[in-house]
């Protein structure tokens, strides 16, 4: 019974998503809250992308947390879950993520509405948002802490496990930060992150229900189906983008998941193409900076055309379909490398 559940909410979900976009892009278009584009980006983005509306990510927020309260509402009702019994450690474990996403997604919402009220690509200060972010992590791992979660112990296959003590809660919450902000960067191209995002939560509806956890399954179908509804509008060429209120909140939900699940290597591996994403910008400006001191130069070598890696991809002459398509294809391969692992742990 768990299961329909989730795919029940998972549909209302895609359709909440999909119609909001009916209202909601006029909404948008009548406020003048279009996205303005960095110069320094394709010159292109500038010339067609400028001006579509931004902040579209509400819609699939508003459906997921709507669905995804709904359904464990549901799963108390139909005696699937206990949740102020048996069930209340995973309880509370999936509504702190869903939470934190939340927050993450509150804290982008900030950040596009200044740049929007601005009419320029500048919202937040980079150390405001490092600061939000890192309030919301510990926010998050002290509810986890306090409510008796105290897990600390990293899985690995073969039955291996790692107990890292309270070394866990800093290195955990640079992880966080680190994929979150990644998932950001992914956002780049219409339809890259939405796409991405559906297998990497189509993966952990498996892993968590293998594990047998009724929320998080849930979370991860409320999610797939909300970023499918988006899809609709956000597909090449976008008629609206989810800008950091969207990417942010899905950020959040990648993070809870994963973490959510106990399950954080795998989720580093699910999570492959958001993480070379941002270690593309990383290894671009390390390159840049280190080539500019050794040949005493205002400019450094880049390695890449430019930088977050699809953009490399898109300078080098493919369309956004055919970067989406193949960015998917690597997604799903290192997403049916974790749900074998996770086969090979669990079952």
């Amino acid at each position: 019974m768990g299961i329909w559940t989730s795919v029940f909410a998972a549909a209302a979900a895609f359709l909440i998503t999909w119609l909001a976009g009916f209202w909601l892009i006029p909404l948008l278009h009548k406020l003048k809250y279009g996205q303005t584009i960095l110069d320094i980006g394709p010159k292109w983005h500038k010339a067609k992308k400028e001006g579509t509306p931004t902040m579209g990510g509400i819609a699939f927020i508003i459906a997921v947390c709507v669905c995804f309260a709904i359904g464990m509402a549901v799963l108390a009702a139909n005696g699937t879950a206990d949740w102020f019994g048996a069930d209340k450690t995973e309880f509370i474990r999936t509504v702190a993520g869903a939470v934190m996403a939340l927050l993450f997604g509150f804290m982008g919402f900030l950040d596009d509405f200044i740049k929007v009220s601005k009419k320029h690509n500048e919202g937040l200060t980079p150390l405001q948002k490092i600061i939000f972010q890192v309030m919301i992590i510990a926010a998050y791992f002290a509810t986890i802490y306090v409510s008796g979660l105290s897990r600390t112990t990293i899985l690995f296959p073969g039955g291996l496990q790692w107990d890292m003590g309270l070394f866990y809660y800093p290195v955990m919450g640079i992880g966080i930060l680190y994929l979150v902000n990644a998932v950001n960067l992914t956002d780049g191209i219409d339809g890259l992150c939405s796409s991405v995002t559906v297998i990497y939560t189509a993966v952990f509806a498996v892993i968590s229900g293998l594990l047998g956890m009724f929320g998080e399954t849930l979370l991860a179908f409320c999610a797939a189906g909300g970023c499918i509804g988006f899809l609709m509008w956000n597909f090449p060429p976008a008629k609206v983008f989810m800008g950091d209120t969207g990417s942010m909140f899905l950020g959040g939900i990648v993070c809870a998941l994963g973490v959510g699940c106990g399950v954080e290597f795998l989720m580093v591996i699910a999570a492959m193409i958001y993480i070379l994403e941002a270690l593309s910008v990383v290894i671009q400006s390390t390159v840049f900076k280190i080539t500019k001191k050794i040949y005493h130069t205002k400019e450094g070598k880049r390695l890449f055309k430019m930088t977050p890696i699809h953009h490399h991809f898109e300078m080098s002459g493919w369309s956004e379909i055919k970067i989406d398509a193949v960015f998917s294809a690597f997604a799903a391969m290192f997403g049916a490398l974790a749900v074998l692992l996770a086969f090979g742990m669990f079952s």
